[in-house]
């Protein structure tokens, strides 16, 4: 499949602005009870995404102004894609759940109203980012250790955070817990 990442450089000196919008989806969401459900949910989406955009590893893109009004893409506008290893213009609307759509189109115009120029017609839409979190969580006690003695799952792919920031505090607090129970003793 296709997973794509709005990282930026360190520099942060592209040619592009980029911003990843993210969705909250739940294991509602899945249509499975099965506990690896929402790997499967991301790699149904990620192939949709690899088949829509020519099976060769570019992702699907979409203007802005399109994507809103639901219509396709014809050409780029000012803005001229950077995506490595390229980009296909395709309707995100068919790589994406219909729900995730609708909430993509009200937060890119509720951003409009707060960041002039967010939805600029001819910016560039492309997908899809999976992996923003892990879809499975494994469940800790009170005291951040899992089922098995000694073993203290943590951060994003523990399913307790969704970033950098969030997975480091959480790494901070999962080690204040394991101070706290091997501390010696006076």
């Amino acid at each position: 499949g296709v997973v794509t990442n709005g990282m930026s450089e360190s520099k942060r000196d592209g040619k592009n602005a980029n911003a990843a919008i993210l969705v909250g989806v739940k294991p509602a969401d899945y249509n499975s009870p099965h506990p690896l459900a929402g790997v499967e949910f991301q790699r149904k989406w990620e192939r949709q995404a690899y088949k829509l955009a020519g099976e060769n590893y570019r992702a699907p893109s979409q203007l802005t102004g399109d994507f809103l009004a639901d219509r396709p893409s014809t050409g780029w506008g000012r803005v001229q894609p950077t995506y490595q290893p390229g980009v296909v213009l395709a309707p995100l609307k068919d790589c994406l759940p219909h729900y995730v759509i609708e909430t993509l189109k009200e937060a890119i115009g509720y951003f409009d109203t707060r960041i002039k120029g967010f939805a600029m017609p001819d910016s560039i839409l492309t997908g899809v980012e999976t992996r923003s979190s892990a879809p499975v969580r494994i469940n800790r006690d009170e005291n951040a250790q899992a089922n098995i003695r000694g073993l203290y799952p943590m951060g994003e792919g523990a399913g307790y955070a969704g970033g950098i920031m969030s997975s480091a505090v959480d790494g901070i607090k999962t080690a204040e817990k394991v101070m706290v129970k091997y501390a010696p003793l006076q």
